[in-house]
């Protein structure tokens, strides 16, 4: 019970139920605390980090939404679960880093480094990755939808069942990339480069495809329904069963074209 003065009078006055609750509550929330050291579930809602050294960090299920960690040095240091949405971190240092699980739509990483990350599950949705390295990284059951790949290196990266429709991959290195049943409807692989890469049972229907090269790739079973082929080159690759562009069905054992 709190007490409310009036002139000449002290009367006692109930706090309305909603208004208790509320301040019982406040000590339990949590704040954003910009100054806080690194650490499991740390707040660093809107915090500027720039260039920060924070190899090694274990920041899971971390709070990191509009984070301003460009240039910061996270290799090897643990995301698992952590939600950077929003968030710049372009040039920032992941080599390395585990952010299985994590959350990074709609954030910057122009020029991020991501070699070797452990990314399974993770969630880029219209994330900004233009010349980002992705070499080796584990993108397995990764969600990219519309996502901005320009340029990026995703050499031996693995991408087996990720959804990346409508994703702009245009001029980015896959070579013996692992797309296995990967989703790629409506993406634009122009110039893209995947030589050996493994698309068996992939998803290309409408894809733009214009002068990208799949010399030795794997497209068994894969769909290019409607797909742009113009100046793509498919020498040595195998289109076993392949829907063509046309929707025709690939001989069983074709290589090189549909038959």
């Amino acid at each position: 019970m709190m007490t409310a003065m009036i002139p000449g009078k002290t009367r006692a006055a109930l706090l309305p139920p909603l208004c208790l609750l509320t301040l019982l509550q406040a000590p339990a929330m949590g704040w954003t605390a910009c100054d806080d050291p690194p650490a499991r579930r740390v707040n660093w809602l809107h915090c500027d980090k720039q260039g920060i050294d924070l190899q090694g960090a274990d920041l899971r299920e971390a709070v990191l939404t509009q984070v301003n960690l460009s240039s910061a040095n996270l290799s090897g240091a643990r995301l698992s679960g952590a939600d950077l949405g929003r968030a710049v971190l372009n040039k920032a240092d992941f080599t390395g880093a585990a952010l299985r699980g994590a959350r990074l739509v709609s954030a910057q990483l122009d020029q991020a480094m991501f070699a070797e990350a452990s990314m399974s599950g993770a969630k880029l949705d219209r994330a900004v990755l233009t010349k980002a390295d992705l070499r080796k990284a584990d993108l397995s059951n990764a969600r990219l939808y519309q996502a901005e790949l320009i340029g990026a290196d995703l050499s031996e990266a693995k991408l087996n069942q990720a959804n990346l429709a409508q994703a702009d991959l245009t001029d980015a290195k896959l070579a013996n990339a692992d797309l296995s049943d990967a989703v790629l409807s409506r993406a634009v692989l122009e110039d893209a480069a995947l030589t050996g890469a493994k698309l068996r049972s992939a998803r290309l229907d409408g894809t733009n495809l214009l002068s990208a090269d799949f010399t030795g790739a794997d497209l068994s079973q894969a769909t290019l329904a409607e797909a742009r082929i113009d100046s793509a080159l498919f020498t040595d690759a195998q289109l076993d069963s392949t829907i063509w562009i046309n929707r025709q069905r690939c001989r069983p054992g074709s290589v090189g074209e549909c038959r």
